[in-house]
């Protein structure tokens, strides 16, 4: 017969192993009671500043500061080197009576220095196209000229503002060179603008001994500004709307002032000072 004791121990060893299976697999208290987790560190906030680059020290007041504070190019205290070619086929076209347009080259503004050269053509048009063998900028021949950017041809152009100054009528003149009477007018107050600016890069301390002053009638200013239109300046030029007052050398024909007016008293008094 198996003592009782033997059943006792038994009975505790299985109580023991019990507890042990239940506190391994019974979650444990920080499963069941989670604890507050800590608050997450404040993101940092982007800096919408710009830095500042290369180049900048301050920051402009305004865009017109920023305008003025902008580096200009300056014109070069001396001359630049002339150029000399010496390799290749001598130059066939003369060059010498054009300049570099382009503000940043260093040969604008300098005639017959050497730096351009003729590069045909373009779309065989009538003008041929110059190349700045410094810069490597091109420009037709007829830039800066009445005839810049115009299909008609030289001879048409220059026969159509002579039947003009010889006072034949815009209609008339149109008519008689089958051109648009448009056409003939813009190209009248282009010439116009062409002598205007002629006359002040060229024309000062002259010295004549005869003065002659009349006025012209003429419309060009009311057109170019925009307050007649071109139907009606080319009606109006023939019933003499507008006076151009003009100073000229008889001997010479050297036109020495024009401007652009009434025919009143206050108009003389204001041309007659730019002539002396």
């Amino acid at each position: 017969m198996v003592p009782a004791l033997f059943f006792y121990q038994l009975a505790l060893i299985a109580l023991v192993w019990l507890c042990l299976m239940l506190q391994w697999a019974w979650p444990s208290a920080r499963t069941l009671f989670p604890t507050t987790p800590e608050p997450p560190p404040p993101r940092l906030k982007r800096q919408r500043a710009p830095k500042p680059f290369t180049g900048l020290t301050t920051k402009p007041h305004c865009a017109d500061c920023a305008q003025v504070s902008a580096p200009h190019p300056h014109a070069p205290s001396a001359p630049p080197p002339r150029l000399v070619m010496t390799r290749g086929r001598r130059r066939q076209v003369d060059t010498s009576r054009h300049f570099c347009p382009n503000p940043d080259c260093v040969y604008r503004g300098w005639v017959g220095w050497g730096n351009l050269r003729a590069n045909g053509h373009p779309s065989g048009g009538p003008w041929r196209q110059l190349l700045c063998v410094v810069c490597r900028g091109s420009f037709l021949e007829s830039l800066g000229t009445l005839f810049y950017g115009k299909r008609a041809s030289v001879d048409l152009i220059v026969r159509v503002l002579a039947c003009l100054a010889e006072g034949l009528g815009i209609r008339g003149t149109a008519r008689v060179f089958e051109v648009d009477p448009n056409t003939v007018l813009a190209w009248l107050v282009e010439a116009a603008e062409q002598l205007h600016a002629f006359s002040r890069h060229v024309l000062h301390d002259v010295h004549v001994r005869q003065v002659q002053l009349d006025e012209l009638f003429a419309l060009l200013s009311a057109v170019k500004a925009g307050a007649v239109s071109k139907a009606e300046a080319i009606e109006r030029l023939e019933r003499l709307p507008r006076w151009v007052w003009v100073a000229m050398d008889p001997e010479s024909k050297l036109v020495l002032a024009i401007d652009i007016g009434e025919r009143t008293l206050a108009m003389a008094q204001h041309v007659v000072p730019q002539v002396a």
